[in-house]
């Protein structure tokens, strides 16, 4: 049994656990964390692209 969920949540929890890893000081740099966000919450290249925008370091 598949569930549905709304356009964008995988996308908000990618970024939040993201944020949760970072704060539990990940040994992981960001990049890597954000790579394996994509592939966790199977993001598309859409939502990828938004999340490398996102956390990029200023």
């Amino acid at each position: 049994m598949t569930t549905i969920q709304p356009e964008g949540e995988n996308l908000r929890k990618a970024v939040k656990w993201i944020s949760e890893e970072e704060k539990a000081g990940s040994g992981k740099n960001r990049e890597a964390l954000m790579d394996e966000a994509c592939l966790t919450f199977n993001l598309t290249p859409l939502e990828a692209e938004y999340l490398a925008r996102s956390f990029k370091k200023i």
